[in-house]
């Protein structure tokens, strides 16, 4: 094959290039939103704050870890948590702009039709950046430390990455189908807040009453959880018999990862498309 046919032709990179820059444009114009009101950032480094606290000083003394310190387990699913819950950051954001019409003022521009939902994804995956930088320094100073090697670190760091870019776009897709902002708390919290409760996030699940034991060994954030403490060297209190989501996790978690994205951004981009045409 020779190194022309692999050149993108001069139209395509092109089309590539306006992309980028416009998206450059959109990404800005939200940081800068969070700028000029940080309280938007509350709920991905305020919040997970307060959890750490709560659960590492109020409960970490009662509950028992199989393994190791309630502390170190504590970090890997505060971390999943406050990834998950992030997805209300770009719903709010996203049915925000829907609502006041700032879709249509940027359609009557010279720009790339693509860009505000690129640039949007770019900013909210920024704010996940540092709510995980947050998290990572407050679990160091109660207590948590990283006992892998540097590269299951590196992957440890990478899967949660992955999961912020999943729940970003899952997050999006609600803002472009719900009607207002203010049912984006709503409708958020009742799917988020028993996924990430009914799992291993704060307790291994053997403790758990048989029903929501199953429940909790299915549930992807149990397997995100789980792979989470397992790259980074902590203990993960897995028991034996578990399901295959939680005897697997990292891969487990690759693959929720992967479903989702595969199913949620070709629907997001055709909401988006539907609800900003015409």
């Amino acid at each position: 094959m020779s190194t022309d046919s692999l050149r993108l032709d001069p139209g395509t990179t092109r089309r590539v290039r306006w992309l980028f820059a416009d998206s450059t444009v959109i990404a800005r114009r939200s940081l800068a939103h969070i700028r000029q009101v940080p309280e938007k950032l509350i709920d991905v480094t305020v919040q997970p704050l307060m959890f750490v606290l709560l659960f590492a000083f109020v409960f970490g003394g009662v509950i028992a870890v199989p393994g190791g310190s309630y502390h170190e387990y504590l970090i890997g699913g505060i971390l999943v948590q406050t990834i998950a819950f992030g997805m209300m950051g770009p719903a709010s954001s996203m049915a925000t702009d829907m609502l006041e019409g700032i879709v249509d003022r940027f359609r009557t521009l010279p720009m790339s039709r693509s860009a505000f939902l690129v640039g949007h994804i770019f900013a909210e995956l920024a704010g996940m950046l540092l709510a995980i930088t947050i998290l990572s320094l407050s679990g160091l100073a109660v207590g948590w430390t990283i006992s892998s090697s540097f590269g299951d670190a590196v992957a440890g760091y990478a899967l949660l990455v992955v999961f912020a870019f999943t729940m970003i776009w899952i997050g999006t897709l609600l803002g472009v189908l719900v009607r207002s902002p203010d049912a984006v708390m709503g409708v958020g919290f009742i799917v988020v807040f028993p996924l990430t409760f009914v799992a291993s996030t704060f307790v291994p699940i053997d403790g758990l009453p048989d029903g929501l034991r199953q429940l909790a060994e299915w549930n992807p954030i149990s397997a995100l959880a789980a792979a989470t403490r397992t790259l980074f060297g902590n203990p993960t209190a897995i028991p034996a018999d578990a399901a295959w989501p939680l005897q697997h996790p990292v891969l487990a978690s690759v693959l929720w990862c992967a479903v989702l994205l595969a199913i949620v951004i070709p629907v997001t981009i055709r909401a988006f498309r539907r609800r900003t045409t015409g």
